[in-house]
């Protein structure tokens, strides 16, 4: 990985924790829209291995600042669903930004495809098999992240995938710009 990688990547995940520790108060639609987006503008930028570094060590971080989940177990489970979302977006990338309706579809699509990905994953294999079996979770708590964990990953997957739409095409003129220099 080549230096500015690093340093992109290094940044991305900053922004990510930095974003998480501002916004928590203001609830999971806004935080995790803008958590999404942070995934898909790393991946985006600093290409699958930057995007996946993001994607995964930002819930251990997260965790270890206190803004991530409360338990431990589901930790694991949020970052594979990051990677899922990361890996799957990173198909669409030679789509974002390009013009054309034909572009854009394309792109569209791959982020709907990544944000059901994620969401499916999270719902499966979080909610409807790992919280049964973690020892000790009282059924309100089980409640309240299978409530979390299912159709609002689902919203702020997509809401990410539709600001990370917006944004990538000046970003990346930006950052050609920045190459030339």
């Amino acid at each position: 990985m080549k230096l500015r990688k690093i340093i992109l990547t290094a940044l991305m995940l900053a922004l990510l924790i930095g974003t998480q520790l501002v916004t928590r108060s203001l609830g999971q639609f806004v935080t995790g829209s803008l958590v999404n987006l942070i995934l898909l503008v790393s991946v985006f930028t600093v290409g699958l291995g930057g995007g996946l570094v993001v994607a995964v060590a930002s819930n251990f971080l997260a965790f270890l600042a206190g803004i991530g989940p409360a338990l431990p177990q589901v930790v694991p489970f949020v970052a594979v669903a990051n990677a899922i979302l990361v890996s799957v977006a990173h198909l669409a990338r030679r789509q974002i930004g390009e013009k054309g309706v034909k572009s854009t579809l394309l792109a569209a699509s791959g982020l709907i495809a990544a944000a059901a990905a994620k969401t499916l994953f999270l719902w499966v294999g979080l909610v409807l098999i790992a919280l049964p079996l973690i020892p000790g979770l009282k059924e309100p708590q089980a409640a309240m992240l299978g409530a979390a964990f299912s159709w609002p990953q689902l919203v702020t997957a997509l809401s990410g995938g539709t600001f990370a739409l917006i944004i990538m095409p000046p970003l990346k003129k930006t950052m050609k710009a920045f190459e030339r220099e």
